[in-house]
């Protein structure tokens, strides 16, 4: 990836992080782009002079163009974009959640990754092409016995849809257009989210011993998401587009 450019939402941490630094040390420069600004730094610190810090909320249309731009004043181009940046919100009922967080976690999972790729687009054909991948789960694409996670689950079913649709619009830009699904992964994402209400819309079910089969129940790692998302960002998957990759030691098979 030397000479190539990267932008990166939420990049302060988890797989994010993990991406940015994996992407830096396939030679590319990259734009980290996050709400957190002091997380960004040490990420920048991390990766050195290849990185270039532009806080924004995914949410704010006018901060994306602005990273955007400040890209391609930095390095004069922009070739991948990885819309990672969500959050959980509130998993509840439907008599519990309300309409405010429901359209708050679509906001920052779904519009967000909209408006990431709508910025980052213009860029991108201005260069004769690239990648993208979409950061999104298991959650509403191959797994809905979570109960109760109904904003999370629309907003990353509505990724999947967007990313399809896109891949076929930018084919022509030769700009292809992936999804990654990570299951459960070592990240910090529920620190963050709103207390879960859940209990009475939850059907029990027992699972075997060990909920991730291929890692007997231990959870995944940063680092095999952002290895996958790599690998669709290169040119080793010059001819694929419109899919998904799901990242889960087969999680979702045994709890879908």
């Amino acid at each position: 990836m030397a000479g190539r450019v990267a932008l990166v939402t939420g990049a302060a941490s988890g797989i994010g992080r993990a991406t940015a630094v994996l992407l830096a040390e396939a030679g590319a420069r990259v734009t980290l782009v996050d709400q957190n600004a002091s997380a960004l730094a040490g990420v920048a610190a991390e990766i050195g002079g290849s990185a270039l810090v532009a806080g924004a909320d995914v949410t704010d249309e006018a901060a994306l163009n602005a990273a955007v731009a400040a890209t391609e004043a930095r390095w004069g181009r922009l070739d991948y974009v990885v819309a990672n940046a969500g959050g959980n919100g509130r998993w509840a009922g439907i008599a519990q959640l309300t309409a405010a967080e429901f359209r708050r976690t679509i906001d920052i999972n779904l519009t967000g990754s909209f408006l990431t790729l709508r910025a980052a687009v213009p860029a991108m054909r201005r260069g004769g092409g690239g990648a993208a991948v979409l950061i999104g789960s298991v959650n509403g694409t191959r797994m809905f016995s979570n109960s109760g996670a109904t904003a999370y689950a629309a907003a990353k079913a509505g990724q999947l849809a967007m990313g399809r649709m896109l891949a076929l619009e930018l084919a022509r830009d030769k700009i292809r257009v992936n999804s990654v699904c990570p299951g459960a992964i070592r990240t910090a994402i529920l620190a963050g989210s709103p207390p879960s209400d859940t209990v009475d819309v939850r059907y029990p079910v027992k699972f075997p011993e060990g909920s991730v089969p291929l890692t007997g129940g231990h959870v995944g790692e940063t680092r095999q998401v952002a290895e996958t998302v790599w690998f669709l960002l290169s040119d080793l998957s010059s001819h694929t587009t419109g899919t998904e990759v799901f990242v889960d030691g087969a999680q979702s098979l045994i709890q879908g």
